[in-house]
């Protein structure tokens, strides 16, 4: 076992769970995440209870294809991800931490990781010492909301519609996962975050909703974002991959962006873990790109 691991329930039976973060190379900012790389023998009840136990927004459990298989020779993996409360069909921050994970064990390169979601690509690459994974989502799809529920998740959050920028509107948007995009008019608003949890809570399991998306647009290709996650047991996800994957393809739905484009998103400072999350668009792709550094948690041991 490395220092990096640690078997939760402190059974020497039980499997190492690594502690990354994601979407920054300081292990105090981004996203944690826990990293289990054999989860074979684990059923669904023994890795939602490592989950639970652990208390991250999300935990990855990976078990490694056979070799024979498309995405086997050692660099495919299936994945599954649960918060302390239930499995979610796909995690962009637990992907990029397990990717750089492995990274770490086996060397930069491609990675594919079939989830409940699809299969999703994952490059990891070197830059000054730092891992960065950039994955790819599955296709995404973006519809309407309905009115009585925006206001219902307005109500849950304690904001008056007026406080909504009328240049982005309300969507229900995929690339991997459902998330609810709210846009606030302005950064105060979206730093003065305190909700109705059982209320968004219930409004979310309705929509079948991972998180709630808000944001706020600092410039053409800059943007503030918070994500209150509720139905996993969490007040508020620091740094969200699989949601700004959707609030990519959200944007390229509204003609928000065109062609080829590369969007910065800030997520957590108002948690104090900061963290940046770099989508990118391409021309004639309707996958959306998501990228960021990631970082081992030093064992609190």
């Amino acid at each position: 076992m490395t220092a990096d691991a640690s078997p939760v329930s402190g059974s020497p039976s039980a499997p190492a769970v690594l502690r990354y973060t994601a979407f920054s190379a300081d292990p105090l900012g981004g996203n944690p995440a826990g990293v289990v790389l054999d989860a074979t023998g684990l059923d669904d009840a023994g890795m939602l209870a490592i989950a639970a136990e652990l208390g991250y927004s999300e935990t990855a459990f990976l078990t490694a294809l056979p070799e024979e298989s498309p995405a086997g020779g050692g660099r495919g993996f299936a994945v599954r991800y649960f918060s302390p409360k239930a499995e979610v069909p796909f995690c962009g921050h637990a992907t990029v931490a397990s990717a750089v994970a492995l990274a770490e064990r086996t060397g930069p390169g491609d990675l594919v990781f079939e989830t409940r979601a699809g299969t999703v690509p994952v490059t990891v690459t070197e830059e000054n010492g730092t891992l960065r994974a950039t994955l790819t989502s599955v296709e995404p799809q973006v519809t309407d909301v309905a009115e009585d529920d925006v206001r219902e998740a307005l109500a849950a959050l304690g904001w008056p519609a007026a406080d909504l920028d009328p240049a982005l509107p309300p969507r229900i948007s995929f690339a991997g996962a459902r998330h609810l995009v709210l846009a606030a008019a302005s950064r105060a608003r979206l730093a003065d975050l305190a909700y109705d949890f059982d209320r968004l809570e219930a409004l979310m399991r309705r929509l079948d909703l991972t998180t709630v998306q808000l944001v706020w647009r600092a410039s053409a290709g800059v943007f503030h974002v918070r994500d209150p996650f509720p139905v996993g047991g969490v007040v508020e996800d620091p740094a969200t991959g699989a949601a700004a994957l959707a609030f990519g393809a959200y944007l390229r739905a509204l003609g928000a962006v065109t062609g080829s484009a590369v969007l910065t998103l800030h997520q957590g400072e108002d948690m104090g873990r900061p963290g940046v999350l770099t989508v990118e668009l391409r021309e004639g792709d309707p996958r959306v790109r998501v990228s960021g550094a990631g970082a081992r948690i030093p064992d609190a041991g």
